[in-house]
Formats: C-alpha cells, sequence, structure tokens
C-alpha cells in the first residue's frame, strides 16, 4: 500500500510539474540515449552499470529534464555463501546547462529524484554437521526506496544527430547509495 501511495503521489507530482512547464517552454522528445559506466556502490565493491535516458527539452532557461533508467547488479561470494544486491531505478534530473560560446562541449550539473527497487539475496550452502545436515538455504528482501542523484557531466556532438555524454553522479539511497561514471550515445530526435 505505501509503495502504490508513494509511486502514485510521485507520478501525479511529476505529471503536474511537466504540465505547467509545456506551457512557457520547449518541451518535448530531444533525444534518446543508452549509456555504461562503473558503479561504486557504498559498502561493495565495484560493478558496471546500465541505463537509458532522454533529453525531454527545456522547462525553463538552459534547463533541461532528463528521465532516465538505470540498472546495476553486484554478486559476492566466500566460503560457499552468495550475496548479490540489484538496484533498478526510474527517475527524473534537471540539468542546468552551463552557457558556452560553442555547443562542441556543453557541460551541465543538476540534480533530481528516482524510485529504486532494491533486491538483496543471500544463498548458504548445505552444512554437514555430522549428525545431521543444516539445508541450504536462501533469503531475499525488495524494497522500494526513494534516492537523490546530484552531479553533473558534459555533452559534446559525436555528428549532426549523435551526441557523446559523460557524468559522474552520487545518488543518495538509504543503504545503496553509489557513485557512477558513465558514458553514453544520445540519438537525435527529429530535425
Amino acid at each position: 500500500m505505501r509503495k502504490s501511495l508513494l509511486i502514485s503521489t510521485l507520478f501525479v507530482f511529476c505529471t503536474l510539474l511537466s504540465q505547467n512547464a509545456l506551457a512557457s517552454s520547449d518541451m518535448g522528445w530531444k533525444s534518446l540515449g543508452v549509456g555504461v559506466g562503473y558503479v561504486d556502490p557504498d559498502n561493495v565493491d565495484g560493478t558496471l552499470g546500465f541505463g537509458a535516458f532522454a533529453d525531454l527539452g527545456t522547462f525553463a532557461t538552459n534547463w533541461h529534464l532528463e528521465p532516465q533508467i538505470g540498472y546495476w547488479s553486484k554478486s559476492q561470494g566466500a566460503f560457499g555463501y552468495d550475496a548479490t544486491i540489484r538496484d533498478l531505478s526510474f527517475g527524473s534530473r534537471a540539468n542546468y546547462m552551463f552557457p558556452v560560446s560553442s555547443r562542441k562541449f556543453q557541460p551541465y550539473a543538476g540534480a533530481g529524484l528516482g524510485l529504486h527497487f532494491v533486491t538483496a539475496k543471500v544463498s548458504t550452502p548445505a552444512q554437514d554437521m555430522g549428525t545431521f545436515i543444516i539445508p541450504a538455504m536462501t533469503a531475499s528482501d525488495t524494497s522500494t526506496k526513494l534516492g537523490l542523484d546530484m552531479g553533473g557531466g558534459f555533452v559534446t556532438p559525436l555528428s549532426a544527430k549523435t551526441d557523446l555524454t559523460g557524468d559522474l553522479w552520487y545518488t543518495a539511497v538509504s543503504d545503496v547509495g553509489h557513485f557512477s561514471l558513465k558514458l553514453g550515445v544520445a540519438m537525435k530526435l527529429g530535425k
């Protein structure tokens, strides 16, 4: 129930915000992209992360709206025990594009919110205690958490229809906060 209420509230908030922004902005699907890079979660070794993002245009001067989806997973094992943690996130970021004289290198900084669907799983092997055997066990937990993104990056054109993006973000999420450093490619839509 709590998860449904949180998702519904976030959806209504984002819808209302986008309705007001559309009235005085240049909103619309400007580009779609994918990215890959290094994710360094708190208390877990670094891992590979993937994502998809879009540029929905400007909602105010120099401010771009960027919805994004991210995923990373890390498994570790020792002494027969295996632990896995996964994070699938859906969020939106507001990026301030710093004014520059040439668009050959466009830096930006931003912040945003996201919903993180975090799954943790631990498996233990069967153990022979001599007189009895403790069976193998698996325990898992899934939770939905709200995260705050802070960071920035750059956009540089590769061609008339393709941009290279690079960014560094810190995502503050309970128990799974993480830094991410990613490179991406965005394809421009429309003209």
